[in-house]
């Protein structure tokens, strides 16, 4: 019975191991097929991300230095381009409201007859100009999040190539247990031990 137990135990591991080698090879390549496109991506864009002078608080310094004057190509430089870059001049022009709010009162000062002209214009062209900017800013964020999916992706492949090692390790220990426990068994049949007499 313990020989039939560590056989399907260790048969068990061995099959899991192949599942798991299996799913973490297509992890990795998962990885590799986003972290690609996402740089594509926005290599084809052709951003540059600002340089030094271009950085005005503390705040975008410490996100922006670091990645100054590079081509913009991954998820974590999307992000903190749009973070503390395009963000900033939104909420610089719009005295930090959101396209809806000043959406809104272009849309009541559209309608009012006695509105000045040139207020109007102002406001549609600030609408213009924070919907073009969360639209930017949406799309990169989209590539930063698909950018950390690849990097999870990649870290869980490796993961999961680390549990199919250990379990095909422990498979082919469990079925070398099993088949030392069968031959212990064979030969202690073959050679039976004399019945002490008193």
């Amino acid at each position: 019975m313990r020989k039939t137990l560590d056989k399907l135990i260790s048969w068990t591991g061995l099959i899991m191991a192949v599942v798991l080698a299996i799913a973490g090879g297509l992890l990795i390549y998962a990885s590799s097929f986003v972290s690609n496109n996402v740089r594509e991506q926005l290599s084809q864009q052709n951003i540059t991300m600002p340089a030094a002078a271009a950085l005005e608080t503390q705040e975008q310094k410490d996100a922006l230095l670091q990645y100054a004057g590079q081509p913009m190509e991954n998820g974590a430089q999307a992000k903190a381009f749009a973070d503390h870059y395009i963000l900033v001049h939104m909420n610089t022009q719009s005295n930090n409201k959101t396209y809806s709010e000043v959406s809104g009162e272009y849309m009541k000062a559209a309608k009012d007859p006695n509105a000045d002209p040139a207020t109007v214009a102002a406001l549609g062209e600030l609408r213009q100009s924070l919907f073009m900017g969360n639209t930017l800013r949406g799309l990169l964020l989209n590539a930063y999040a698909f950018d950390t999916m690849g990097t999870v992706a990649l870290w869980a492949g490796i993961a999961a190539l680390i549990g199919a090692a250990l379990l095909l390790a422990l498979g082919i220990m469990g079925l070398r247990h099993a088949k030392q426990a069968d031959d212990a068994a064979v030969a202690a049949a073959a050679d039976p031990q004399p019945v002490p007499t008193t």
